[in-house]
């Protein structure tokens, strides 16, 4: 099958919709996508596939993507926020070029369109509270019932939307609506509000405007105003594009096409700012930033990799039906990814000491170590070998059961890239603790070669007391301890199913010398035991805190095979 054939095998409908657009000469063969977060938080994983989506459509099919920030209520967005997403837009590799926008930069276009949908007899000015509103809105098999001020006269509603305008109405007082149907079988259609008044200062705006449009009557609009020819978008706002093509269509203005797919969940996962809000405020994590949450800045202060990323959200592909995915999935495209790039380092996470009785006393080598044996061009480098070592208590059993391969008492095994080793004695303190193991080395075994061609089957990871760093090592877990965090059993709410264990604090654990030299969240390979990247935390103190992006074991490959 050729490349082009495999190509049109794998699109997905979304990316059928796109091709056949293009190829019929709709909007003259253009494809426009855009990004349009609301800076009101942290973009998460959900948002990843998100931009994956657009801006990878665009590029496939020769387009634009735009980034705009839907920032149409202030009581909810900040700088920091807008900020953050250009970061993490940036970080996970796509760039919007000169193409970003922001809703409110259409404030006096959309407000014009309102005037103009009052003077058609469109829209009018409306007294009710929300909460008469919803009153008034009926159910899903009960119309809903017009609002009394619904026949108010053009020119009075004209005249009452200036004064909106103008501030002279308190926040809630009147709202801005479109007159549809009220008998409408979709609620979104039964006249909807498009202006609500709010005195609050605006990020961008500051205090020009004191009437803010609704979100369904600016996001068709920027889409417009923007060129943009398919509006792709979560499954939640499906229900959405009838209003978002009655507003194209009665303001007579350039008409992109929705297209809804469904949204990412994950298990023991929470993919709503809401939810994660509240864990902030709630100090069940530790920011927005905390590496147990899903958000990009938080993955990022974990050690996950934009291509693992990107990954993920190319497999998980694009579905016209809500699913979960399996979490263990992600966990799989990151440690694929890092196999592939992170340097390999040494480190024990509970120091055992080793001393080496026929090593010379103050003697120090330097023996070689791959840094990735996945990638040819990495290289070695050296580590530091002396009489006095510590090994991981993990790694050593006095007692061993059958086809235990590790440290015992008179067995061989190989501490990797240096010498085999054999343990003579053990030492343990007035409780019965190990305390330190007395060993021999054969000093012909350097790299794992010897004169008689003889192995051993353990391998073992150490560090170099002489050179060795002390870190605090934090290892992250699964934030949640149920698949589904929204059921909790004794009827309470998600916080419930918060896992007690999700973070746990290694506070003596040792690396070799050259992990310091390691970035800021650059991951990195303990052998055997993980992957780990230097959290900024430890900066300040001068100390260094160890943040474990993932552990060794994939056991979603191996449930896959």
């Amino acid at each position: 099958m050729s490349e082009p054939e495999q190509q049109e095998q794998h699109l997905d409908f979304i990316r059928t919709r796109v091709k056949s657009d293009q190829a019929s000469g709709k909007n003259d063969g253009r494809v426009h996508t855009r990004f349009p977060p609301e800076p009101n938080g942290y973009l998460h994983l959900g948002h990843a596939k998100s931009i994956c989506l657009n801006f990878g459509i665009a590029r496939e099919f020769g387009g634009l993507c735009n980034l705009r920030l839907d920032d149409t209520n202030p009581v909810a967005e900040k700088t920091e926020y807008a900020e953050a997403i250009q970061s993490d837009v940036r970080w996970l590799g796509f760039d919007w070029e000169e193409r970003i926008f922001h809703a409110s930069d259409y404030f006096d276009q959309l407000h014009a369109w309102a005037v103009q949908l009052i003077e058609g007899g469109k829209a009018f000015v409306c007294d009710l509270t929300f909460e008469e509103m919803r009153q008034h809105r009926g159910t899903l098999i009960e119309p809903g019932t017009n609002s009394p001020y619904r026949d108010r006269p053009i020119e009075e509603n004209l005249e009452l939307f200036e004064k909106m305008r103008l501030g002279e109405f308190s926040d809630g007082s009147k709202t801005l609506r479109a007159k549809i149907d009220m008998a409408s079988p979709n609620l979104n259609m039964r006249d909807p509000v498009i202006y609500r008044i709010i005195h609050q200062d605006h990020p961008k705006t500051g205090d020009k405007w004191k009437i803010y449009p609704s979100y369904d009557f600016a996001h068709g609009q920027s889409d417009s105003l923007e060129g943009i020819t398919h509006s792709i978008c979560t499954l939640e706002f499906e229900h959405h594009r009838p209003l978002y093509d009655w507003f194209c269509q009665n303001l007579g203005i350039h008409h992109p096409q929705q297209i809804e797919f469904a949204r990412l969940n994950l298990n023991y996962t929470v993919m709503s700012k809401r939810k994660m809000l509240r864990l902030v405020q709630e100090g069940q994590v530790k920011g927005w930033d905390d590496p147990r949450m899903p958000t990009l800045q938080g993955m990022r202060r974990r050690g996950y990799t934009p291509k693992s990323i990107r990954d993920f959200c190319e497999k998980v592909g694009v579905a016209k039906r809500d699913n979960v995915i399996e979490v263990e999935l992600l966990e799989h495209c990151l440690r694929h990814d890092l196999n592939l790039c992170a340097p390999r380092r040494l480190g024990v996470l509970d120091p055992l000491k080793v001393t080496i009785i026929n090593y010379p006393d103050e003697q120090v080598e330097q023996v070689d170590a791959v840094n990735n044996p996945e990638d040819p061009d990495a290289g070695t480098r050296p580590v530091s070998f002396s009489k006095h070592l510590y090994v991981d208590r993990n790694d050593f059993m006095e007692d061993p059961p059958k086809k235990y391969f590790r440290m015992s008492p008179g067995r061989e095994v190989r501490l990797k890239y240096a010498y085999y080793i054999t343990c003579s004695e053990v030492i343990k303190d007035a409780e019965g603790k190990i305390t330190e193991l007395i060993c021999e080395y054969d000093p012909e075994s350097r790299g794992g070669d010897t004169p008689d061609g003889r192995k051993v089957k353990g391998t073992i990871q150490w560090v170099d007391a002489s050179s060795a760093k002390p870190c605090e090592v934090r290892l992250y877990d699964r934030l949640f301890k149920a698949p589904d965090p929204d059921k909790v059993e004794d009827g309470g709410d998600f916080t419930g199913n918060l896992n007690p264990d999700s973070l746990q604090t290694i506070g003596s654990a040792l690396v070799e010398k050259s992990v310091t030299d390691m970035g800021t969240g650059k991951p990195f390979q303990l052998e055997r035991v993980g992957y780990f990247c230097i959290d900024p935390d430890g900066q300040e103190s001068g100390n260094l805190v160890l943040n474990r992006t993932v552990a060794m074991r994939d056991s979603w490959a191996k449930a896959n095979k």
